[in-house]
């Protein structure tokens, strides 16, 4: 009686969302199937033609760009935020200073509205936009840059073989000398740019003249790809949107790195420190494959958010060419909404297209993970 009494509570506290789930889940999705089917278009009543649907998206063009498109945003950003997120959640992992202040600041970006972070990159990336300038600024000062670095290098050399002249313990690295080398460099790197040996270029908007350069305005949101063999494999906007991506879902995934490091016994790590075992063998040997249930969940929430990705570009709209975009969700909704008699049918068949496409890309990428792991 008790059991039975606590089963129905259960199934009492599950009823909203058995509701919701029914209602705009699995209706839906039978009535997409449908529609998939026949040849709706909002106005005349419904009526089955079979798989013409089907042919008709696989015959456009624009179907066939956003498939390619979705699935390298898939593909690009879901690796992207995984191994960025795991290296961030084991950087946040140790006992530094500051640790709460950096968890909540990397964590930021993922609070913020994905609308006004992709109104932001617009902005960065326009054409004398930040990034552009930046990279200006970059060419101007590249041989006061480069006379750093060398004589960085060089003092530091001499710095390590001196001291190993002595017989002292040093390596190439060491902060110390490094510290003592980057400070020599900058006064050395001061005096030559002070007595004119070693100048910076001038920026200058006319025609490039020796010893000076133009400004770098380089448009990113244009029907520019990047192209092997002739064949264009994918656009310099939809680049930028899988940075942007990238930047605003690692701090999300790094939240289950960081909870699935809690459950790591310190214990591995003192043994392999004992056996001698470096902090990238530790990672290779000890974190990865503790952390392969969590990875499987990581991947696979990645994989389902990409494939969906929307609101990007529908927030980009105009500011870059259509087919340089273009996804599978955007193609669904840029067919369900057109103006005037709308092919709702062919936007049903690539929804149901695109969910096929996600479960089988779950449904690989599980065979990557031991299901005992799981």
């Amino acid at each position: 009686m008790n059991q039975k009494g606590q089963t129905a509570t259960a199934y009492l506290f599950l009823t909203p969302f058995l509701v919701v789930l029914a209602v705009f889940f699995c209706f839906a999705f039978l009535r997409t199937i449908y529609y998939s089917f026949t040849d709706f278009n909002l106005f005349d009543p419904p009526k089955l033609i079979g798989l013409k649907p089907y042919a008709d998206v696989l015959g456009d063009s624009s179907f066939r760009r956003a498939l390619a498109n979705s699935l390298l945003f898939a593909v690009i950003t879901t690796t992207l935020q995984t191994i960025l997120s795991l290296l961030m959640a084991v950087a946040l992992n140790r006992k530094i200073r500051g640790l709460s202040f950096f968890r909540a600041a990397w964590y930021m970006p993922s609070i913020t509205s994905s609308v006004v972070i992709t109104l932001i990159f617009l902005w960065l990336f326009q054409q004398q936009g930040v990034v552009n300038y930046l990279i200006t600024q970059l060419q101007s000062v590249w041989p006061l840059i480069l006379t750093f670095v060398l004589i960085l290098i060089a003092v530091q050399v001499i710095q390590v073989l001196w001291e190993k002249s002595r017989k002292l313990p040093v390596g190439y690295f060491d902060p110390a000398l490094l510290a003592a080398s980057a400070l020599i460099a900058l006064f050395v790197t001061w005096g030559l740019s002070a007595a004119g040996v070693v100048t910076a270029h001038e920026v200058v908007d006319t025609v490039s003249r020796p010893g000076q350069i133009t400004p770098f305005l380089y448009q990113y949101f244009a029907d520019k790809w990047l192209s092997i063999g002739g064949v264009q494999i994918i656009s310099v906007p939809l680049m930028v949107i899988i940075f942007m991506n990238t930047f605003t879902t690692i701090p999300t995934l790094m939240l289950f790195f960081l909870a699935g490091l809690q459950n790591i016994p310190t214990a591995l790590y003192e043994a392999t420190e004992i056996d001698g075992a470096t902090p990238f063998q530790q990672l290779m040997n000890v974190t990865v494959p503790m952390l392969r249930p969590v990875s499987f969940y990581v991947i696979t929430v990645g994989l389902i958010g990409t494939l969906q990705m929307f609101d990007q570009v529908a927030v980009i709209g105009n500011a870059a060419p259509t087919d340089t975009l273009i996804t599978l969700a955007y193609y669904v909704y840029a067919n369900t909404f057109k103006s005037g008699v709308a092919p709702v049918y062919m936007a049903s068949a690539a929804a149901i297209i695109l969910a096929v496409i996600t479960l089988l890309l779950v449904t690989v990428q599980r065979r990557f993970i031991s299901p005992d792991a799981v």
